[in-house]
């Protein structure tokens, strides 16, 4: 159990936003004796990494509110699934059915994967599928739905009353053109299924009803049972009245929505929830992460190559810096995680607070002992040319006797990660050096004075002679290009594992024999 005293003193952002969050919404949790907090997808797309982010991170939220109260919590998910298809998604099979479908509800669009009864259906049944294997706790809440049951119904009763003060706030926002057909509302038309963005003409309060111009012709519509949708901004002042939302974390590039929202949602009569704007993701190239390209890694790609728990803490890290996410970074996570699960075992209550791990295991860190980073994993699996977990495991064993798989759950995994990761990532970029003769040179001296060693001389000591031969052979001043020059001939790449380490590992003679067939 944490004492008082360093759940007040934790400077864990997690632990800064509850505590934040708890005296900004005092009065409204109290009254209602629960707390709320929410997370938005847009299913215009497959999910990608970011959604899982928001998902996450308000769970690291949760955890931390555990701590701090005893009022219970509830993270909802809500899918802007009545949405319309804006344009056709990168990434998607079918295209030629979706352009058919465009400006369509989401769940009205044709699902093109064939599956589900649209496509709005496939994305929102694709996050609920990959959230539930991360056995994250939500409440999954369907816009679609909740428009057509009528439970936003009042709600948007209260919008269209205050429709002039509403325009107020949203229209000097807008250029001069956008102002003379901005409406709050869109209505879904009733001949083509479109939701459209066209001008007002006449309110009727009593009723409940608009009258659009449609092209020149009257379109009177109820606001009522999904007959219409709020514009984005309106529609996430709605949503946080409606559901009365405590908290939401949202992408630096909504921070503008947010101020406007927190202005249409006070004018209706409630205060905003409390906020917490974090940077958004990028690709390898520093473009932003979309759903509708598909750019950077995929939640799918991720779990191919590395733990669910490895990608929570790359999520809890820094959340208001800008994160690239592509397959390379994945190995540095994963190590990160390791390393992190070792520093645990001799940290006090305050210094695991502040341990990304604490907050990845919702307060219960894992007391595996670490056997070798992934980084060193994914050299052994080029070196030993393993194909398969067995095989891999074996020479594991060589270095670590009398362990047993089951001892090691994190690791176990690991070995079928590297394998794969290796395969598909790594193996595509090697890029082996060819040794000059001087170079070639000084790698037969190393093969030399590996003749003087053996498999029970302890890391340290190998890497000594590693050290002298290099200064014995034109790199006396220069001792990083000498393990680059070995670290390219033997590993293609211009970093590896330390070399005493990884030789009492791998094997004295076939380390002999790797060397030799690479200068070969």
């Amino acid at each position: 159990m944490i004492k008082k005293e360093n759940l007040d003193k934790t400077a864990a952002w997690p632990f800064v936003e509850a505590k934040k969050m708890l005296r900004e919404r005092k009065s409204y949790i109290e009254k209602k004796g629960k707390i709320t907090l929410q997370t938005g997808y847009g299913p215009s797309g497959l999910p990608h990494i970011g959604t899982f982010g928001e998902v996450a991170r308000t769970s690291m939220m949760v955890n931390a509110l555990s701590h701090l109260t005893d009022l219970p919590t509830e993270i909802i998910t809500f899918s802007d699934d009545m949405d319309g298809l804006r344009k056709v998604p990168e990434n998607i099979p079918q295209k030629e059915l979706l352009e058919k479908n465009l400006h369509k509800p989401l769940t009205k669009v044709p699902d093109p994967f064939g599956k589900f009864s649209s496509f709005g259906e496939h994305n929102n049944e694709m996050l609920k599928n990959f959230l539930n294997n991360f056995n994250f706790n939500y409440s999954f809440k369907s816009s679609t739905s909740l428009y057509k049951s009528g439970f936003f119904n009042s709600t948007l009763q209260i919008i269209l009353k205050n429709y002039d003060g509403i325009m107020n706030i949203i229209l000097p926002t807008l250029g001069k053109e956008r102002q003379k057909t901005y409406c709050p509302f869109l209505p879904i038309c009733p001949q083509t299924g479109h939701v459209l963005e066209i001008p007002l003409k006449e309110i009727d309060k009593e009723k409940s009803k608009i009258i659009f111009d449609n092209n020149g012709q009257d379109l009177e519509i109820s606001i009522l049972d999904g007959n219409c949708k709020l514009q984005w901004k309106v529609d996430w002042a709605m949503r946080w009245y409606a559901l009365d939302i405590d908290f939401e974390m949202y992408g630096k590039d909504l921070i503008e929505s947010a101020i406007l929202s927190t202005k249409i949602i006070k004018l209706i009569g409630k205060t905003n929830p409390s906020g917490f704007a974090y940077e958004l993701f990028l690709d390898e190239k520093g473009e932003k992460i979309s759903k509708s390209k598909g750019n950077g890694i995929t939640i799918d790609q991720w779990l191919e190559y590395a733990s669910p728990e490895s990608l929570s803490l790359y999520m809890y890290q820094n959340p208001k810096r800008a994160k690239k996410l592509y397959k390379e970074i994945v190995p540095k996570a994963v190590d990160e995680y390791l390393d992190f699960i070792e520093k645990a075992k001799s940290q006090n209550d305050l210094q695991l607070l502040m341990n990304p791990v604490w907050h990845v295991h919702n307060s219960k860190v894992p007391k595996e002992n670490m056997i070798m980073s992934f980084s060193m994993l994914l050299n052994l699996v080029e070196t030993s040319n393993a194909d398969n977990t067995e095989l891999l495991w074996k020479f594991v064993k060589r270095y670590k006797t009398n362990i047993s798989e089951k001892d090691y759950p994190i690791f176990n995994r690991l070995v079928g990660y590297a394998i794969k990761y290796f395969n598909d990532v790594i193996k595509l970029q090697k890029k082996y050096k060819k040794p000059n003769d001087k170079e070639k040179k000084a790698l037969e001296a190393l093969i030399k004075t590996l003749d003087k060693c053996n498999d029970k001389m302890s890391p340290e000591d190998i890497q000594t002679l590693i050290y002298s031969t290099g200064k014995e052979n034109g790199y006396s001043d220069k001792l990083r290009d000498w393990f680059k020059l070995i670290y390219e001939v033997v590993f293609g790449d211009e970093n590896g594992p330390r070399m005493g380490f990884f030789i009492s590992f791998f094997g004295v003679k076939e380390t002999k024999d790797l060397i030799l067939n690479k200068i070969k």
